[in-house]
């Protein structure tokens, strides 16, 4: 089964995905829908080979971390981001970047792996004050 998040093939049956690939998986889902889901509707998203009973875990331990709103419908939940991709994406990396003794050097093998057009973009950015 393709990922939502980065077309890779999920693992076999009975494989056990990388940490965090299936949260991940989940709100790539989540991204994607047009409102708050169900976790029925998030199931069906992922597509077959995985159990609903795990979708409905996810969603739980997404929640419980504060990465997802949840509000009744009907008599289900139905969970929706509380912040988007690029907003998680850039917590992300600036958690990475505080692990590390040495920012500058971790920043400097950042820049050094974009392309020209993405660091234009990062340049103008950092220009512009935001």
């Amino acid at each position: 089964m393709p990922s939502p998040q980065d077309g890779t093939e999920a693992p076999e049956a009975g494989a056990r995905r990388p940490a965090g690939a299936l949260e991940a998986e989940v709100m790539a889902a989540l991204w994607a829908g047009d409102g708050p889901m169900t976790a029925a509707a998030v199931h069906a998203a992922l597509g077959a080979g995985l159990a609903y009973k795990t979708v409905l875990t996810v969603l739980g331990r997404l929640h419980a971390k504060g990465l997802l709103d949840r509000e009744l419908a009907g008599r289900a939940h139905a969970y929706r981001p509380r912040r988007g991709p690029a907003e998680i994406a850039a917590e992300q990396m600036n958690a990475a970047l505080r692990r590390g003794p040495q920012r500058t050097e971790v920043l400097q093998h950042f820049v050094d792996t974009l392309d020209p057009d993405e660091q234009a973009a990062l340049r103008a950015l950092l220009d512009s004050g935001n």
